[in-house]
């Protein structure tokens, strides 16, 4: 059930037979709800503390076979029930609802680059809530959001980082800056082009979101790319049902080293949560290893990692676009891909600053503005 798209159910008090129950009623039917779901989640005085919204007890310490001996809607959405604790609270149904459906958050939208056209927002003034609330809005549904007339002094995306999470200091430095330069440390430090790919996967949590700012752009290459991994990680599933299972299953090692770093993890490539939805995508091509599995093992996750790679870097998904003087784009992690064309560091400076910030951040800050319009 999907707290922001199914249809408003109906809590429902059921007063016989005995024990006294609730029901919650939707399009899938009547669903009883367990005593202790319903006692836990009391929230009056003696159980709940009203500024923090911390329970005051451990529910575990609650009787494991706690039944309900009243249950009645004594206002249109609102109801008393009686524990066989002898506890009685007070619930209402939008409450119940909150605590029942999925988080509010908008819906992720799998794109693709024959569906889709860059989203782009000119940075407000971080007091235009609605303003704020909207470029949120576009990130948490893409994966991602292109930032018009971003000041271009130097770090500036920090500022904007900071206004939508906390920046993340790896051993690039809080801040760290792209552009072509001699014995470069990393591939991106260079004007090469850069196949989609999952930022540090060799970090432990991955950097969840990653903003790009530019300060400036005279070259005519070095265009920026994305690849939405939801929309290309469902598209496998449903036409390589095999390849996928095995991409989920296989954990590869991905390894940073330099003279005073190593950074070594282990992640599948697609990841699922428990409900086998997409979870995450990991891809670096340039520091990816797969584990000693049998020929036979390796051969279909060969032929597995082959098939996503050349899906990838499809012109079906990918959508390029050149970033300019103050544009910035900020964009999920392990949900999107990023990469870029070439460019002749001759023509011109291409000079790009950039940080990470955790995935809690605009999630956080969305659920917050929400309540307020709401």
């Amino acid at each position: 059930m999907n707290g922001a798209t199914w249809p408003l159910p109906a809590i429902q008090a059921i007063q016989s037979p005995f024990p006294a129950l609730l029901l919650l009623t939707d399009d899938g039917g009547e669903l009883p709800i367990h005593p202790l779901w319903i006692r836990e989640r009391c929230a009056d005085a003696a159980c709940m503390d009203a500024q923090t919204q911390q329970r005051l007890y451990n529910p575990s310490d609650l009787p494991p076979d706690l039944g309900i001996t009243a249950a009645a809607e004594t206002a249109p959405g609102v109801f008393s029930v009686s524990f066989t604790d002898d506890h009685t609270s007070i619930f209402t149904q939008a409450a119940l609802l909150a605590h029942a459906g999925a988080d509010t958050l908008p819906a992720r939208r799998p794109w693709t680059a024959s569906n889709h056209a860059p989203d782009t927002h000119m940075w407000p003034d971080q007091d235009d809530k609605a303003a704020i609330f909207d470029i949120l809005t576009a990130y948490l549904r893409d994966g991602y959001v292109i930032l018009r007339n971003v000041p271009t002094t130097h770090g500036a995306v920090l500022a904007v980082g900071r206004a939508f999470g906390f920046p993340r200091e790896t051993n690039f430095g809080v801040l760290f800056d792209v552009r072509s330069v001699p014995n470069a440390e990393d591939l991106a430090y260079t004007s090469l082009s850069l196949d989609p790919h999952t930022d540090n996967p060799y970090r432990a949590p991955v950097p969840g979101i990653q903003l790009l700012h530019c300060l400036t752009n005279r070259t005519s290459g070095g265009l920026s790319t994305l690849v939405d991994g939801l929309a290309v990680a469902e598209a496998l599933r449903a036409d390589d049902a095999a390849a996928f299972a095995i991409l989920t299953q296989t954990k590869v090692r991905f390894r940073y080293i330099d003279a005073v770093t190593e950074h070594v993890a282990y992640a599948p490539l697609i990841e699922t949560d428990m409900a086998g939805d997409f979870a995450a995508i990991h891809v670096s091509p340039r520091l990816d290893f797969v584990p000693l599995l049998s020929p036979a093992k390796l051969a279909e996750f060969y032929r597995a990692r082959t098939k996503l790679d050349h899906m990838l870097r499809s012109a079906a998904y990918e959508i390029r676009f050149r970033l300019d003087d103050g544009d910035l784009v900020m964009f999920d992690n392990v949900r999107l891909l990023h990469g870029r064309t070439s460019f002749d560091p001759e023509e011109g400076l291409r000079h790009l600053q950039g940080c990470y910030i955790d995935a809690d951040g605009p999630r956080s800050l969305y659920r917050v503005l929400a309540r307020g319009r709401a």
